[in-house]
Parts: structure tokens; C-alpha cells; sequence
């Protein structure tokens, strides 16, 4: 009965460690100022986004994308953004700003 009991214990323990980092994982959009000439993928902050006309979405993105960095990166490689967040948080007007500083030029 114990050997059961901690066998159950330790399956809910492991299938809670794998949950975690999916839980971790989200969708973020960007928007950009100007479309792209053709669709692209772009990695930036552990995300991998696909951009086509003026949206980049990660669909799986890990939360350490959600920075200004990650918006340097991809504003580097796409141009300006006008949006860049997830479902519960984006970017302040002020990240943006210093995000758009990384900027591709037009």
C-alpha cells in the first residue's frame, strides 16, 4: 500500500515539473509600423516569430521574450514596432521608444 501510495507521489511530481515550463510558454504579437516584403522568421528572446505584412506572431513564446531586448531584436530584422505584447502584458510606450532606437532603417 505504501509502495503505491509513493508511486503516485512521485508520477504527480514529475507530470507537475513537465507542466511548468509549458505553462511558462505564451503567443505574442507584434505589430510594425511597416509591413514586410515577405514573410520572414525572425528569432528573438528564446521566441521564434513568424512576420508577414505588418504582424509577427511567436506562438510558443517563453516569457523572457517579453522585453524590450527581444523588441530589439526583431526591430532590428523587421523595422519599427508599434505593438509588441502577450495576452496579459505588452510593452509601455517608453519601451518602444528605446526598442525603435534598435530599429532597421526604412
Amino acid at each position: 500500500m505504501k509502495l503505491r501510495a509513493l508511486a503516485a507521489v512521485a508520477a504527480l511530481s514529475v507530470s507537475a515539473l513537465v507542466a511548468v515550463p509549458a505553462l511558462a510558454d505564451g503567443r505574442l504579437v507584434v505589430t510594425l509600423e511597416k509591413p514586410v516584403l515577405a514573410k520572414t522568421k525572425i528569432v528573438a528572446g528564446g521566441a521564434v516569430f513568424v512576420c508577414e505584412d505588418a504582424a509577427c506572431v511567436a506562438t510558443s513564446a517563453p516569457s523572457r521574450a517579453l522585453s524590450v531586448a527581444s523588441c530589439k531584436a526583431l526591430a532590428k530584422e523587421a523595422g519599427r514596432v508599434s505593438a509588441f505584447g502577450g495576452d496579459a502584458k505588452a510593452l509601455a510606450a517608453e519601451e518602444l521608444e528605446r526598442c525603435n532606437a534598435s530599429a532597421k532603417a526604412a
